[in-house]
């Protein structure tokens, strides 16, 4: 079994950038246990471009 942890990382409105390294963030959960699922990023902003994105991390429960 698993537990998962989304962790939403918001984007410029201009240029799309990361507000926050998400490298660091995933080598921060890294250490933790923590396994990259998946980056996911919804078209929700204007003309359909991404917000924000969402970094998907699975562990197993003991």
């Amino acid at each position: 079994m698993y537990e998962h942890e989304f962790v939403r990382v918001d984007l410029s409105m201009f240029g799309g950038k990361p507000k926050e390294s998400y490298h660091d963030i995933i080598k921060e959960y890294e250490k933790d246990g923590w396994e990259l699922v998946q980056i996911f990023a919804p078209g929700t902003a204007a003309y359909g471009s991404a917000a924000y994105f969402e970094i998907i991390l699975k562990r197993r429960v003991e």
